[in-house]
């Protein structure tokens, strides 16, 4: 292989592969990226078995060929070279890569391309639109509710479905540890699709969704999606981005959202955020826990903690019921306001012992419920 490429092409593409080679994975050729070059493009793979990414870019191939590298050493070279200038790949024998910028030099160690594992590949052509812009507005709204818990295998990544609203597309994503759950329901304006349908739900893990909102970054466009088997297929531009669905039975999460709720509240966001941020740089690192008061036209944020101290600080709210005392996690507070775009925030509460609903004033497509904690 022997090409010429610009820096920010090469740094573009690049950069789309560092999170999915991983170097703890049990393949040590996975920490690799496979490079292909013919027909003026630049193709590039990477996988961890799980995502899988195939993306190109325009080049001047000298001569056509493939060659596996180390993926983060090679993009912390091109990172750090001029961005002026063509950078010129030149494979050597036993695998090795040249990379070479006026008289910056550099001999990498490759792989031999023919290890590297088979690429998943797809044959379906039924594919269903959506805004990028909606697609990763409804991620940036419930991956944060992910489990970590390995054991629920089957919490730790967002679940995805399509609904029929007449003539146009509603998508949901909901994603819940137990502890907190977020549910966010978007138009497309796209018609449905007789054929690729997400009717029946798909559970997205995690790692896949972080892959596909660094796609749409930055993005206006409409990308294109599908299921093939047990994976999820998503196209924009030149990337094909290829994710493994988890296999399981998502829980009831409809049986999670209370119905009727006595109390409600209208707060201002940022208000709500500063006075958490505050408060609970004193509450217990492991539980974060902090006691919200509500009196009529007030909301009282405290935390105690033996080992350093206790905070407490008072903000006006919209509220004229009975006064309740009720104790949340405040990191999940934090996570929820950060996720809103307006500043006035609807909470609704029945007792102490009973889930919060938190959702945006102006949003009622856009639900989260906290577990209370203990006080």
């Amino acid at each position: 292989m022997d090409i010429k490429i610009k820096k920010n092409d090469l740094l573009e593409i690049l950069a789309k592969t560092q999170n999915i080679v991983e170097k703890r994975n049990t393949m040590p050729i996975l920490v690799n990226v496979l490079m292909e070059a013919k027909n003026d493009k630049l193709k590039i793979y990477a996988t961890d078995l799980e995502v899988s990414l195939t993306d190109e870019v325009p080049c001047k191939v000298q001569s056509a060929g493939k060659v596996a590298v180390d993926a983060k050493q090679l993009f912390q070279i091109i990172k750090e070279l001029n961005d002026e200038g063509v950078i010129q790949l030149k494979s050597k024998e036993n695998n090795w890569l040249v990379v070479q910028q006026g008289k910056a030099l550099f001999n990498l160690v490759g792989k031999n391309p023919e290890e590297y594992p088979m690429f998943p590949t797809f044959s379906s052509d039924q594919f269903v639109k959506i805004k990028s812009s909606v697609l990763k507005e409804m991620i940036e709204k419930t991956i944060y509710s992910v489990s970590t818990d390995e054991t629920r295998y089957h919490l730790n990544g967002v679940f995805f479905e399509q609904i029929k609203q007449g003539k146009n597309v509603q998508y949901r994503m909901v994603a819940t540890d137990g502890h907190r759950l977020s549910l966010v329901d978007r138009e497309t304006g796209h018609e449905p699709s007789t054929e690729a349908r997400f009717e029946k739900g798909v559970i997205i893990p995690r790692k896949g969704l972080v892959e596909v909102s660094k796609i749409l970054e930055s993005s206006m466009e409409d990308v294109e999606l599908t299921i093939e088997g047990p994976q999820l297929i998503l196209k924009h531009n030149n990337a094909i981005l290829m994710v493994r669905l988890i296999e399981g039975k998502y829980p009831n999460f409809l049986q999670l959202i209370p119905k009727t709720l006595s109390r409600q509240v209208l707060a201002s966001r940022n208000e709500m955020i500063q006075c958490l941020k505050r408060v609970s740089l004193l509450s217990n690192k492991k539980s974060k826990g902090v006691t919200l008061t509500l009196s009529h036209g007030v909301m009282a944020i405290a935390t105690q903690n033996p080992e350093l101290g206790d905070a407490k600080e008072e903000i006006q709210v919209n509220y004229d019921g009975e006064e309740i005392k009720i104790g949340f996690n405040a990191r999940y507070l934090l996570d929820i306001l950060s996720s809103f775009n307006e500043d006035e925030v609807e909470i609704e509460l029945n007792d102490q012992l009973s889930p919060g609903l938190f959702r945006p004033k102006q949003d009622n497509k856009y639900t989260c419920i906290v577990m209370p904690m203990r006080i």
